[in-house]
């Protein structure tokens, strides 16, 4: 197992230019983590997979994950071309990833998906992971910077499209998000959603918000906050 190979190639179809080209990916043997973080950021001890989610066409510089959509409207291509394409020196990202190389790959996808208006749920999955980048290298400030991005675009995909039965893990992550940004009120209602919520049937993801609830709890102590009442509400539950 150890001589074994973490990468292989598959190939994709651009949804921009429709040019196929390869992309790297680690092998699913080999992405186990060591540990994750409350909010998902995973740990790993060789290859992180994480680095390799952004597909970057070598042709035109069209950035996207599996997420994305199969191909682009007519508008959308222009408006990539407008702001991004047409300043794109073709160079190709496959085979091993550096930090650094990640990072380009992940704000070119948020440029990208920026351009042609995409769905929130790329704009906060994306800026997250920028953030859990940037954890990795200890660097706090920018990673709360991108972590209250993230949060921003969490928001806006639960005020335009709600929930249904399995967005618990959307509720969650918006309480997460407020508590490691230090909104610490905001997090007390998300949870306080996510565990009162009689449609929401997720117990894995009710366990967690009760976890993180009790962390919250200490936390708010700690610093001697207790806006509104909320610590006594919290005691009740």
């Amino acid at each position: 197992m150890s001589d074994l190979v973490p990468l292989y190639s598959i190939k994709v179809k651009c949804c921009n230019c429709e040019h196929e080209f390869e992309t790297s990916r680690v092998r699913p043997s080999l992405k186990k983590a060591i540990r994750r973080d409350t909010d998902f950021c995973s740990y790993y001890k060789d290859e992180n997979p994480d680095f390799y989610v952004v597909r970057v066409c070598p042709k035109c510089g069209f950035a996207s994950t599996e997420n994305s959509a199969d191909k682009l409207t007519e508008v959308q291509r222009a408006s990539f071309k407008e702001r991004i394409g047409n300043r794109w020196n073709p160079r190709h990202f496959d085979g091993h990833r550096t930090w650094e190389t990640a990072m380009e790959t992940y704000k070119l996808a948020l440029l990208c998906a920026q351009s042609i208006n995409d769905k929130d749920r790329i704009l906060a999955s994306l800026l997250h992971h920028i953030a859990w980048l940037y954890r990795y290298k200890g660097e706090t400030e920018q990673e709360k910077r991108f972590l209250q991005f993230s949060l921003e675009s969490y928001i806006n995909v639960y005020e335009r499209d709600g929930i249904g039965g399995n967005d618990a893990r959307l509720l969650y992550l918006i309480g997460e998000l407020n508590r490691r940004t230090g909104n610490f009120p905001d997090a007390v209602k998300w949870f306080s959603r996510l565990i009162n919520d009689q449609k929401i049937v997720d117990a894995a993801m009710i366990r967690a918000a009760r976890e993180q609830w009790s962390l919250l709890r200490e936390q708010m102590r700690d610093a001697r906050l207790d806006p509104d009442g909320l610590l006594s509400e919290m005691e009740g539950t």
